[in-house]
């Protein structure tokens, strides 16, 4: 196997100059991509966030009137800010086999290999499209993608399938959790802690709840339900953050919970969360009872579903057959792939270079050897949607998972 081609580790290095932490603009990005993609020809989309300093991007290679083959990632990266790294983040640094700067491997890896090969694609006489979707947010909760998603909905022909090029280590990954995020807010009355009985303890009214998260946690571990694939076989909860208090000798009127539900495909996180609902009511209705502006409020901070597509079927064999790799496997972390399948009946898998033990951590880095597989990977995925026989197997494999 080849290591990644110049041309792959020139634009990783170009992308990864471009700071698009999730608090910051990606347009910069963005309009590089889209002037990359003009000079082969090719028109870019671009669908702005509300604010306008943000923007996903779509494009269409080859014939529109078909269907094709999406090809996804994000452009926003974590922040670097409390990370000691051994070189600047933003700027490419290259030991051996290994790339290292923010986003190599999650996931400006794969849009550098996507537009590596993308001469090669426009060259191509294809009988099925590819289709490029790059977005924004994806860190924060998957939130840039869905405006992307309403604008697909509009289209005449949609992808038939996708990948999202998340790292797999170039392995297909046919499933991965769902998350659910969400922020408790306990609102007490402060005085003095000397005559701490007149307040009312925000913290200490809290505890219960706390306690609630450990115990159900516990539970999920023991009871399940269990899906083996994974990991850690079982629908997780932790809370991430707990804030409250000024100081010691203040009654702290105010604290915040916030927390994650990680749910296996086949266990919905708001009918887990439905006894913790019910539990807040009631902490509400009686810290209401005691002082009018005291209580407790529940807000959702975000939420992707998980992917669960079957790991048997022409779709995954035709995939693995273009991999070159055997083997399939469920991956731990959230991607956008559950959105495209659940929100627009897209099949989609995930397979992209690089290992996330990699991402968000200092001196990310992603090797060559990994960037050449994927190139490999999108050149054989070319030659197959230029191929009339393979395309009809593309088509099949798509209407067999979609009536599934």
């Amino acid at each position: 196997m080849s290591d990644a081609s110049t041309a792959c580790v020139d634009l990783l290095e170009r992308l990864i100059a471009f700071d698009t932490t999730s608090d910051r603009s990606n347009l910069a990005l963005i309009h590089f991509v889209r002037d990359l993609l003009a000079e082969q020809g090719i028109e870019a989309t671009l669908v702005p966030s509300a604010c306008g300093e943000k923007a996903n991007l779509y494009a269409t290679i080859g014939p529109g009137d078909r269907p094709g083959v999406m090809l996804s990632g994000h452009t926003d990266t974590v922040p670097v800010t409390g990370q000691a790294w051994s070189s600047d983040p933003y700027r490419l640094t290259a030991k051996g086999q290994r790339l290292y700067g923010r986003g190599t491997a999650d996931m400006k890896g794969f849009l550098a290999a996507v537009l590596a090969a993308v001469p090669a694609m426009a060259r191509a006489e294809l009988v099925a499209p590819i289709h490029l979707a790059f977005s924004h947010d994806e860190e924060v909760g998957c939130l840039g993608v869905r405006s992307l998603l309403e604008a697909m909905r509009r289209f005449r022909v949609r992808p038939a399938a996708c990948v999202v090029g998340e790292p797999t280590s170039m392995r297909l990954a046919t499933a991965h959790k769902g998350k659910l995020a969400g922020r408790i807010e306990v609102t007490g009355r402060a005085c003095h802690s000397g005559m701490a009985p007149e307040g009312i303890n925000a913290i200490q009214a809290a505890a219960p709840l706390i306690q609630w998260f450990a115990d159900t946690a516990a539970a999920k571990a023991e009871t399940g339900p269990f899906d083996t694939r994974f990991a850690i076989p079982y629908t997780t909860l932790q809370l991430g953050t707990v804030d409250g208090g000024t100081a010691l000798n203040i009654v702290p009127a105010r604290c915040r919970l916030d927390f994650e539900v990680r749910n296996v495909p086949d266990e919905a996180p708001q009918t887990l969360l439905a006894p913790l609902m019910a539990q807040i009511d009631r902490l509400d209705a009686e810290l209401k009872a005691r002082h009018p502006e005291a209580g407790v409020s529940l807000s959702w901070l975000g939420d992707y579903p998980g992917l669960a597509m079957a790991e048997e079927g022409e779709l995954v064999e035709l995939i693995l057959s273009l991999l070159a790799a055997p083997g399939r496997e469920r991956i731990g972390f959230g991607t956008e792939a559950g959105l495209f399948q659940r929100e627009l009946g897209i099949p989609t898998l995930v397979c992209g270079p690089g290992s996330m033990a990699q991402g968000h951590q200092p001196d990310e880095y992603v090797t060559r050897e990994q960037l050449g597989r994927c190139e490999a990977f999108l050149a054989r995925l070319t030659e197959a949607l230029a191929d009339p026989e393979a395309v009809a197997r593309l088509d099949r494999a798509c209407t067999e998972v979609s009536s599934v």
